[in-house]
């Protein structure tokens, strides 16, 4: 077992000068004063026991594998993928269903629309044949010659209404024969298309329709 400075051991063991005080102090090497100088003794082995590298444990490879737990996990798989399966057939049917429902939203809208435009093309006929009639007809002298004096022109446009009312007033009749014509316009007017009803008024158009058999008294 040879003797060695603490620098000799440090460079033969392949260490710090540290780590041999550190050694030292711990007792795993011995320490000889030779003339008041520290030599560390070096055992053959300490170099080898010094570098060795610890033993790691390792798993062994007859390590039992539980097949309970992976069989508990694929059913769980099995049944995850299940219910994935369902929420989307559940989200299809959804989807299709808001489809549908737009789809049915979009042709009432359309239909409330097209009433709108047609009650208002009347309107404006009715107005449009208000004014020309206003405009047709010439100015009375006298109420008491009305039956006489009064002549109505037909539109020159075709598909024009005229109110009932306004038109009766404007004519040969008289009141009792106007009461009865509105009586027998009445009755017809849920069943006859020559007679046009907007709101709780009559119209007709007498350019387009023959009214004889109505006006007859």
């Amino acid at each position: 077992m040879p003797n060695m400075t603490i620098s000799e051991a440090a460079e033969h063991l392949g260490i710090s000068k540290e780590a041999i005080h550190n050694r030292v102090r711990r007792g795993s090497l011995d320490v000889v004063l030779v003339d008041g100088i520290k030599f560390v003794s070096i055992d053959s082995d300490i170099k080898a026991k010094l570098h060795a590298k610890p033993k790691t444990r390792l798993r062994g490879a007859n390590t039992v594998i539980d097949d309970r737990y992976y069989k508990l996990l694929e059913e769980q798989n099995t049944q995850l993928q299940a219910k994935v399966e369902k929420l989307e057939g559940e989200t299809r049917s959804l989807r299709d269903q808001k489809e549908q429902m737009l789809i049915q939203e979009r042709i009432k809208i359309e239909q409330i629309y097209n009433e709108k435009d047609e009650q208002l093309k009347n309107i404006l006929s009715v107005i449009s044949s208000q004014f020309m009639l206003n405009t047709q007809i010439e100015p009375i002298k006298d109420e008491d010659h009305l039956e006489a004096e009064i002549a109505i022109e037909a539109p020159k446009n075709k598909n024009e209404l005229i109110s009932l009312k306004k038109y009766l007033k404007s004519s040969k009749y008289s009141e009792k024969k106007q009461l009865k014509i509105k009586k027998r316009f009445n009755k017809r007017a849920k069943k006859d298309k020559r007679v046009i009803t907007l709101g709780d008024k009559l119209y007709i158009d007498i350019v387009k329709y023959d009214y004889k058999d109505l006006f007859k008294v």
